[in-house]
C-alpha cells in the first residue's frame, strides 16, 4: 500500500481527505456501486466537479467506472476497488485515531 501517512498516522490518505473526495467514498462504501447523476445529486455537485474528482481517485486506483447503455442513454457507474475501499476504511481509522474516543457527554 502506498497511502501516504503523516506524523506517523497510518492510513491517512491526502487522496480521499479530499472533502469531496471523502463523501465520494463514504456514498460508494455504503452504496456498492450507483450512477454518476445518482452520485451528483447526492452530493450537490456539478458534474464537471464530481468528474474532476472521480479522475483523481480513478487515477489512484481507488474508483472503477463501468460505462453501460441505458435508456439509450450511456451511463457512467462507480464503486471503489477493493484497493479504495482498503483505503478508505483506514482513512476512517487514522481519522478516528486523530480525534480521540468520544465522550459525548462531557463537553465542558
Amino acid at each position: 500500500m502506498s497511502a501516504e501517512s503523516h506524523g506517523g498516522l497510518e492510513g491517512f490518505d491526502v487522496t480521499i481527505h479530499a472533502p469531496n473526495r471523502l463523501r465520494v467514498c463514504a456514498l460508494l462504501d455504503s452504496a456498492g456501486e450507483a450512477e454518476f447523476g445518482l452520485v451528483q445529486r447526492q452530493l450537490d455537485l456539478s458534474a464537471s466537479v464530481l468528474s474532476k474528482h472521480v479522475a483523481v481517485l480513478v487515477g489512484a486506483g481507488y474508483v472503477e467506472q463501468r460505462k453501460a447503455v441505458r435508456d439509450t442513454r450511456q451511463r457512467v457507474w462507480l464503486r471503489l476497488t477493493r484497493r479504495g475501499r482498503e483505503a478508505y476504511q483506514g482513512h476512517l481509522a487514522a481519522l478516528r485515531a486523530i480525534v480521540g474516543p468520544s465522550d459525548q457527554g462531557d463537553h465542558s
